[in-house]
């Protein structure tokens, strides 16, 4: 059987690693965080790892002709949550210096097979869609032809985290079949991607990605908490009173059901900043769809994701645990998160769905890279 190999940009702690599996062989692993760097080598091994501002790595330092470059570049400046600087911030500008390494591999004759970006959902739309256009482009110039769509983990893990996806093939490869939608899925190409693309599509150097749909989730997100997790303690019943009469109004009907349930009911909550009649006001929104929120960075109170359970009556409050923030991102327990908590924190915040990109990896990688895929049908103009 044949092995493939890759490199893995913005790798933080080796998600991607993670989902490729045995087959794949790492060539090159970057990332500019010493900590998630160093969970990195703690569960994948340093071979090939460097730990290095991508502005100043060189086609030099790397190695061989890799079939897969995957690069989950920095969102903070493409953020909905963010202030909107886009490319153009100092931040989420680290694509151009990765995509200059793309090109660079192209000059020296060493072009990958595949390349695949990820980023967050603001991304199609951040500085009026100029930035989907950078990437569009940059796919194009450099000779591939490119499926984009927007995934949710929350297909494989009760936790809703819409990412877009693009995957550029080299043009001399034959794609697998199928793999373009003949027309717009709503969930998976929304209209921000459709009209962002709509010359690219119409001349077929891009179409929109539409692998096949994955089973049905069979997972929880009460299977994924932890009883009495030690760095993540259960809130005193006065706090939990307290916090309890902090929810919104809305929510009191859903409270109340919850509170009156037989059951276990299990709901995550974020703290916002609400206007009332005129004033600030603090208050704590749960979901009650069975999913947690989108995973974030600890940058403050806001970004805090907490749980509330009602078991037989009684409620009780805490913050998610490291443990349970990897296993919302499809990582196993196996895997040795840092010990700061903070630390595990960002590197669960900051990474990429496992399974979303096993996945990608089933799907579309390696039927791909394999020698008897079939020629793409020219996907329609839209």
């Amino acid at each position: 059987m044949r092995q493939f190999t890759y490199y893995e940009f913005f790798a933080g702690g080796g998600m991607v690693s993670a989902a490729l599996g045995p087959r794949w062989r790492r060539l090159f692993a970057n990332d500019i965080d010493p900590e998630k760097a160093a969970a990195f080598a703690a569960n994948w091994g340093a071979d090939g790892l460097l730990v290095r501002d991508v502005r100043a790595v060189t086609v030099a330092d790397l190695p061989g002709r890799p079939d897969l470059v995957w690069a989950s570049s920095p969102c903070q400046d493409l953020s909905l949550g963010g202030r909107g600087a886009g490319f153009a911030g100092a931040r989420s500008a680290a694509f151009l210096p990765f995509w200059a390494l793309v090109e660079a591999l192209a000059a020296d004759g060493r072009a990958p097979a595949i390349v695949a970006f990820e980023n967050v959902y603001g991304a199609l739309v951040s500085r009026g869609g100029a930035d989907l256009r950078v990437v569009a482009d940059a796919f194009r110039r450099a000779g591939y032809r490119f499926g984009a769509a927007v995934l949710d983990a929350a297909a494989f893990l009760p936790q809703s985290r819409p990412r877009l996806f693009v995957v550029g093939l080299r043009r001399d490869m034959a794609p697998p079949p199928g793999l373009a939608a003949a027309a717009p899925e709503p969930d998976r190409h929304p209209t921000a991607l459709v009209a962002g693309l709509r010359t690219l599509l119409a001349s077929g150097d891009a179409f929109l990605l539409a692998p096949p749909r994955p089973p049905a989730r069979n997972i929880g997100l009460a299977d994924l908490l932890q009883d009495d997790p030690p760095d993540a303690p259960w809130l005193p019943d006065a706090e939990t009173a307290r916090r309890l009469a902090m929810i919104a109004p809305r929510h009191r009907p859903a409270l109340d059901a919850a509170r009156a349930a037989r059951g276990r009911v299990v709901a995550p909550l974020f703290r916002r900043t609400r206007v009332e009649a005129g004033v600030k006001v603090s208050r704590y929104e749960p979901r009650w769809d069975g999913l947690a929120g989108c995973l974030r960075t600890p940058a403050g109170g806001s970004s805090r994701q907490e749980i509330l359970v009602f078991e037989h009556g009684r409620a009780r409050m805490r913050l998610f645990s490291p443990r349970e923030t990897a296993r919302l991102m499809g990582l196993p327990d196996g895997y040795a998160l840092p010990a700061r908590r903070s630390a595990a924190f960002r590197l669960t915040g900051d990474g990429v769905a496992v399974p979303v990109v096993r996945w990608l990896r089933d799907t579309v990688f390696e039927p791909a890279l394999e020698p008897a895929a079939a020629p793409l049908s020219r996907a329609p103009a839209v």
